[in-house]
């Protein structure tokens, strides 16, 4: 069953805080009463780190278990990308198919969230990374979160260039309006490169209500 709705959320690269943002426009967008499902195709993580996983941080934001944001098998307790960390764990390799074979909605969502892993070019599968699913499954919309700071523009032409085919959307993480830089930033990609650029989880959850 896909949702009424299929957003997938990728990021100018790791540690942009996109887990964050998908968990909170997903509860924001629970709040406004809009049934809502989360999931992770894959995940790794260091098995010392006492932060909660991805599919932790989605599964509470979305009401629902972490094995159904991310099949248990699916889990790889490496800190490598899920490819990577399948193959130093003397696992199977998986494909991009068999992760999209895998995505399991409940009735009724109308609105799903599906997070890759890294950036956009970051190994998923054996096969392929974020892009290659979101070629594959084909999401209404995509969000790609960024951080405001020194270089941004950079990044986010260069994965925004990797979506021109697909509907998306720039998330500004951490966005300080009375930052001057974050300003510059946000006036350049609006008005320069022409980009739907939010700046708040209010403002993206709004977009993604009307998608």
């Amino acid at each position: 069953m896909r949702p009424e709705r299929l957003i997938a959320v990728t990021a100018t690269g790791t540690e942009i805080g996109k887990t964050w943002v998908a968990a909170h426009v997903a509860t924001s967008l629970r709040d406004s009463g809009f049934r809502v499902a989360a999931r992770k195709p894959a995940q790794s993580f260091d098995p010392g780190d006492t932060h909660p996983t991805d599919a932790d941080v989605l599964a509470a934001a979305t009401g629902e278990r972490p094995d159904d944001v991310c099949p248990q098998h699916r889990w790889y307790p490496v800190p490598l990308a899920p490819p990577m960390a399948a193959h130093a764990l003397g696992l199977p390799a998986f494909t991009i198919a068999d992760l999209a074979h895998e995505l399991d909605w409940p009735d009724g969502t109308q609105i799903g969230i599906i997070e890759g892993a890294g950036g956009i070019h970051s190994p998923l599968a054996d096969d392929g990374d974020t892009r290659t699913l979101i070629d594959t499954i084909q999401p209404d919309l995509v969000i790609v979160v960024a951080d405001p700071e020194l270089g941004t523009i950079n990044n986010i032409r260069l994965t925004t260039g990797a979506l021109k085919e697909h509907p998306h959307v720039v998330h500004l993480n951490r966005y300080d309006r009375g930052d001057d830089l974050h300003r510059r930033n946000h006036e350049w990609l609006t008005n320069r490169d022409q980009m739907t650029v939010t700046t708040s989880i209010e403002m993206l959850a709004s977009a993604l209500a009307t998608v």
